[in-house]
């Protein structure tokens, strides 16, 4: 009876789910504010292309070493430890220069630290996931489409609320309400998943050493990179996260300055593609079990990249660019439920941390490069050229699904609805979220 009681209790996975969005609302105030702020503070795109570098690189450093030690501190503490770090450093950014004391290196510094601390607290809720929804009684697919249709809902509010702040009261404030989500979140995790097995610290294992942080770390990357589909989808989604990042931390700032009216406009692009993504991912979570998983993948990853570059280096209006946003935002609202239940059914609960960590961390390898060479790019070759050319990128690298062999086990993995799944054979596929 306890049992049965314990897989239909929803409240962990909605405090999950609540938590993430607020968490998710705050990166998307970061995305609008930050950019602005650095523009603002220092009048140049390399610049604010070098704030968006030291941001990222050390999420891919804390993704890279931080798989084997979330488990063994526990989901929760990492996860409320994670938010709380992020909200010291974002709140410090204004308060500090209203006071005199920011500097350029020091607005850096801070960003850096926030980066650190935010990519284990994200890995900390997601590797939850499974385990909460078979708590809940929900199907996994459905339970990871509602994962990422939240986060795509609450990217949606940000990114307008933000845009709004930013030109009514400034990115200084934008960046204080960033802080109060992130304190939120923290709050949230740990009311909500108190005395939660899977939020617990696992204590089941050897004692965390050297030695064994060594071998948990190998683990990790050996299943990652064990069969080629893994490594096909992290490869591609690795460039398109470096070039996602361009577009949101350098050109589109940079477009809504010169052509669109300011950030305002910003905003309002940004969330009419989060909203659109948030519509996609519901709609795959309805009816996407009736589709070949490569197929919906590749045309939703084709719409979701090349055509937003194209349309904003070919226009200087508004209206052309919400069109192709739809697009982009209904495309990109099927990848992480794709990716995100594959990863879940192929990876054992054992080892889902090591893996999402060690997935985060090779997805986002360039990243970090690409706020700062673009930035670099533009004050060379103009922002026209510079978006042509990062489309024409973005749209050879989509290509992969439709011609490399590889791709095609997504299709072939056996779905298991409720719990969490054993491991499967190395020629099976596995995946990894592109956290669009």
């Amino acid at each position: 009876m306890k049992n049965a009681t314990e897989r239909h209790d929803r409240k962990p996975l909605l405090t999950v789910l609540t938590a993430n969005a607020i968490s998710i609302a705050g990166n998307s105030l970061t995305l609008i504010g930050v950019p602005w702020f650095a523009l603002e503070t220092t009048g140049s795109p390399g610049k604010a292309g070098f704030v968006a570098f030291c941001a990222a690189l050390p999420v891919v450093l804390s993704a890279v070493a931080g798989g084997p030690v979330v488990d063994r501190i526990g989901r929760r503490r990492v996860a409320i430890a994670s938010d709380l770090v992020c909200a010291v450093a974002l709140a410090a950014i204004p308060l500090l220069h209203h006071t005199g004391l920011l500097s350029y290196g020091l607005l850096c510094v801070l960003m850096g630290v926030s980066g650190l601390f935010h990519a284990p607290g994200e890995t900390a809720r997601y590797v939850m996931v499974p385990d909460l929804a078979a708590r809940a009684g929900t199907p996994l697919a459905r339970a990871t489409s509602l994962f990422d249709a939240v986060n795509r809902g609450a990217r949606m509010g940000g990114a307008a609320l933000g845009g709004v702040l930013v030109a009514v009261v400034g990115a200084d404030s934008v960046l204080l309400l960033d802080a109060v989500t992130f304190g939120t979140s923290a709050v949230l995790t740990a009311v909500g998943l108190r005395r939660v097995a899977a939020a617990a610290p696992r204590r089941d294992g050897p004692p965390l050493s050297p030695a064994r942080y060594r071998a948990d770390l190998r683990e990790g990357y050996a299943y990652l990179f064990g069969d080629r589909l893994m490594l096909g989808i992290m490869l591609m989604v690795m460039v398109t996260n470096g070039l996602s990042l361009s577009w949101s931390s350098v050109l589109l700032p940079l477009h809504a300055r010169e052509h669109l009216g300011g950030p305002a406009t910003q905003g309002l692009l940004v969330a009419v593609f989060a909203g659109c993504a948030l519509a996609g991912a519901l709609l795959y979570g309805a009816v996407g079990h009736r589709f070949r998983r490569r197929g919906v993948f590749t045309v939703g990853f084709l719409a979701a990249g090349a055509p937003m570059f194209v349309v904003a280096a070919t226009t200087e209006t508004v209206v052309p660019l919400l069109v192709a946003a739809v697009a982009a935002g209904l495309g990109a609202g099927v990848l992480n439920p794709i990716l995100g239940t594959v990863m879940y059914e192929r990876v054992p609960e054992e080892l889902r941390s090591r893996v999402a960590g060690a997935s985060t961390a090779g997805v986002l390898m360039a990243t970090p490069l690409g706020g700062l060479v673009t930035g670099l790019v533009v004050e060379r070759a103009g922002l026209t050229g510079t978006l042509l050319g990062v489309g024409a990128l973005y749209f050879l690298v989509t290509l992969a699904p439709a011609v490399f062999p590889a791709w095609r086990g997504m299709d072939k993995v056996s779905v298991s609805s409720s719990e969490p799944s054993t491991p499967a054979p190395v020629r099976g596929p596995a995946g990894t979220s592109p956290r669009r």
